[in-house]
């Protein structure tokens, strides 16, 4: 399917007040490897069972952009990101990402200054095993989805950042701002 029919597609489907929700892979799906030869060519979790096991009661669509580790996730794939943001209906975008390179594609999005609601979450512990934070962070981000004004945001572990600051620290494993 070309790019042009992939946004007609999405045209059709989306309608202002529904949530779309981007997939990207990393670990909230299951996706971690560290090196594209160990690439898992599918999640092995899906954020529709999510949903559907938390009994959602609004709108929404779900559509797959790539499905990678997020530290292999090019410029290229940005750019897709970004196209398949701008050509929905929506006006609130989920996008489900790996946490090690969230707040650069965070950052990359945020300077294209999309006139819509945008955010970026993520697991730090694989959405397959039994203690992960997926859908807690999921859920919240889905949550704060209807309440935060246009622009672009990181919401995990029950906090939200703006695009233009905020960082992962590798060492505590945590979000923080980065000013």
């Amino acid at each position: 399917m070309s790019i042009s029919q992939n946004i007609l597609l999405l045209n059709k489907v989306n309608s202002n007040g529904m949530k779309h929700i981007l997939t990207t892979g990393g670990t909230i799906e299951g996706l971690e490897y560290d090196k594209p030869e160990n690439r898992i060519s599918s999640p092995t979790i899906s954020i529709a069972n999510f949903l559907e096991s938390a009994n959602v009661s609004f709108e929404y669509t779900i559509d797959t952009v790539f499905q990678k580790d997020s530290r292999f996730i090019t410029p290229e794939d940005r750019i897709k990101l970004a196209s398949r943001i701008a050509a929905s209906d929506s006006d609130k975008i989920l996008i489900t990402h790996g946490t090690l390179t969230m707040a650069e594609t965070a950052k990359f999005l945020g300077r294209l200054q999309l006139d819509k609601t945008i955010v970026l979450v993520g697991a730090l512990i694989l959405g397959t095993e039994k203690d992960t934070d997926a859908p807690f962070n999921l859920g919240y981000a889905l949550g704060v989805l209807d309440f935060l004004e246009k622009g672009v945001y990181i919401a995990m572990n029950g906090n939200i950042f703006s695009w233009d600051n905020v960082k992962k620290n590798v060492e505590t494993n945590r979000f923080e701002k980065e000013l």
